[in-house]
This record gives structure tokens, sequence and C-alpha cells, in this order.
């Protein structure tokens, strides 16, 4: 059974790359996560986000995915940088090709809920994220969140 998308296209062994986007937010020394309730990678924790519909800005499409997939609000801080990932099957073939532009965020109140497309969802630190299953680049973008929420904090 191959995944469809709104536009009738397959995510499955796609012709084209699909753009998503996410949104780290940030509590404290905390970010919240999700584990992902479909394929690819199913279980694996992540940030809350999916792809961005037509005639939706990046940061829109962030927030919104955080609405729906964990019932939060959150204020955009900045862009980080993007997360490609593919996923190949045994001959080496796109299965799944994704290119995901993550936001830093700041929390506003509220605590998350499990969503549709989230298996559960957690306040965690970085210690703690650096032993769980995780998207790839997923360490990486949380550094590049957490030094710009410093960096802001440092010049207010």
């Amino acid at each position: 059974m191959t995944e469809g998308t709104a536009d009738g296209g397959s995510r499955l062994f796609p012709t084209r790359p699909y753009v998503g986007a996410s949104i780290a937010v940030i509590r404290g020394e905390h970010v919240l996560l999700a584990a992902r309730a479909n394929e690819p990678m199913r279980g694996v924790w992540t940030l809350p986000g999916g792809l961005v519909e037509a005639g939706e800005a990046l940061a829109e499409a962030a927030l919104r995915e955080l609405s729906e997939e964990v019932g939060l609000t959150a204020e955009v801080v900045g862009v980080l940088s993007p997360t490609e990932i593919i996923v190949r099957d045994e001959a080496g073939r796109a299965r799944h090709h994704y290119v995901v532009h993550p936001h830093a965020a700041l929390w506003c109140g509220g605590e998350p809920v499990t969503g549709p497309e989230a298996l559960g969802v957690r306040w965690a630190t970085r210690d703690e994220v650096a032993g769980l299953a995780t998207t790839p680049g997923l360490i990486e973008t949380l550094h590049e969140a957490f030094t710009l929420v410093r960096e802001m904090g440092a010049r207010t």
C-alpha cells in the first residue's frame, strides 16, 4: 500500500522531494518531541511537523502542524538549517525523500496532547534526546535551536 497525498501523488518512491516544516518548541532547557505515528520511521522521536500546503508559508505550516499534532501554540523566533531525509530501498531507489525546514519557537503555555499523527509527546532535555531513537539530523537541529534561543536571551 502506498501513501497518497492531497494532489494524488504518492509519497512512496516519489518523483520529487516533498517539502516539510517542523518546529522546535523550547521551554527552558526542554524541547517538545513527538513520536511519529506514520511511516516512514513510525515510533521514532522527532519535532512536530509535516508537509507544507500550497500557498502556505513555511512558518505557518510549522505552527499549523504543531496545533494539529499536539494542540499547542508557540512563537516562532527563527528559521533553522533544513534537513534532507532520503530513505532508499535495497536497490538504491529513493523510497522516501523529504526536505524539512525546521523553526525555533518559544513555548507560549499549555500542555501537549497526543493527536492522530503522534504516538506520544514529551518534553525532553538535549541529554535525554541523545538516548532516543530520532529522525536524521535532529540532534544538530536542536543544537542550532537552543543556540538561537540562548543568543536571543543574551541580546534582550
